[in-house]
């Protein structure tokens, strides 16, 4: 080899070796990304690289149909929140290490949620979304979490329905009722009590409506000691 065309080799190499780099650096300064990290927000991931994201709005497959996330792929939190979750699943580890916290969505913005709610305003699906004139909801402030369990490759377990199911079926008050009547099996019982069991025991509260929702915070202390995205 001529010592031009190693000098070349040693050229094409090195920036080979830096696209993995630069990827991720990428991915980490989106747009998006931005914003969540001028706000005071969190990626999860860098604190726990072990929970898996799969943020559903960053795709059509979610009740609007549509993308809403345009180039947000990461997981971000408020800091409180962030470790709180950290903390859920170190605990879930402990019961459980063949499984991981798997988070669908987490802070949102209220551009976004107003998006959502022009979705089901007017319609019985209302009570799933928080009004954005209202204040929004728990995830407008990095407060609240959609998640589920997986396996360690990433794939969910069972949970009765999809995340972002609106149903009485996606409810937490009636489960015992809904394992009697068939409508559940006792295995998708015991996967959300153990979600519900780790995520307790970090500090986060469920919501009855949605399996998969926790909120760090009751909805008052949000609004007086938090600011919204």
């Amino acid at each position: 080899m001529t010592i031009m065309k190693r000098y070349i080799y040693n050229i094409l190499l090195a920036a080979v070796c830096l696209l993995p780099s630069v990827h991720g650096f990428a991915q980490k300064t989106s747009a998006a990304a931005r914003a969540m990290e001028r706000k005071g927000m969190v990626d999860v991931k860098t604190l726990d690289s072990s929970i898996f994201v799969s943020l559903m709005y960053a795709r059509a497959d979610n009740f609007t149909g549509t993308v809403l996330y345009g180039d947000l792929r990461n997981a971000y939190l408020h800091p409180k929140a962030a470790a709180a979750l950290v903390k859920a699943q170190k605990r879930l580890k402990e019961l459980r290490p063949d499984l991981s916290l798997k988070i669908y969505d987490a802070a949102r913005p209220m551009s976004i949620q107003q998006k959502m709610w022009d979705k089901v305003k007017n319609t019985s699906k209302s009570i799933y979304v928080s009004n954005p004139r209202n204040g929004g909801g728990m995830h407008n402030y990095g407060l609240a979490v959609d998640i589920t369990l997986c396996t360690l490759k990433g794939d969910s377990i069972p949970m009765g329905t999809k995340v972002d199911h609106m149903s009485r079926l996606s409810h937490i008050t009636d489960e015992a009722g809904m394992v009697a009547r068939g409508q559940m099996t006792a295995e998708v019982k015991k996967n959300r009590e153990l979600l519900r069991e780790v995520m307790r025991y970090a500090g986060f509260k469920p919501l009855r409506t949605e399996w998969w929702h926790f909120n760090l915070v009751p909805r008052a202390v949000a609004r007086k000691y938090y600011k919204a995205l």
